[in-house]
């Protein structure tokens, strides 16, 4: 295997829970409304650093089918959240290109986790407050 190179990110950040990678900038958050099987998940504009991204799979969400592939971090390889190439719907094109990292596998800004509330889980994944 290859040497491993990580980017650090300048500002508030949001980084892998598991081995604190930076991933994302606060600045590049679309939404915080969105949520997966796990609980809440945030929409960003970019994630460009660090990640690696799985093969484009049809997945059917609580929106409707969207191509997605799933984003691991470079750090530890856990999978963080997704990457939407392609929505079926038309009233879903927005998320084309837009990352979603699954808040409980991150931490915040302020070095917080998110613990998972288990009565609160929503079946499937995706799911934006509409």
């Amino acid at each position: 295997m290859g040497r491993l190179f990580v980017i650090t990110l300048e500002g508030s950040v949001y980084s892998c829970n598991h081995c604190h990678t930076h991933l994302a900038l606060l600045d590049d958050i679309i939404s915080k409304s969105f949520h997966c099987r796990h609980g809440k998940a945030y929409l960003f504009d970019k994630v460009s650093v660090n990640i690696t991204v799985g093969e484009k799979e049809e997945r059917m969400m609580m929106t409707g089918l969207h191509t997605v592939v799933d984003i691991f971090c470079v750090g530890c390889g856990s999978i963080v959240g997704w990457k939407y190439e392609s929505a079926h719907e038309k009233t879903q094109k927005y998320k084309e290109g837009k990352f979603i990292l699954e808040r409980f596998k991150v931490l915040g800004p302020d070095g917080s986790n998110y613990l998972v509330n288990h009565d609160a889980m929503v079946s499937g994944s995706d799911a934006d407050n509409a």
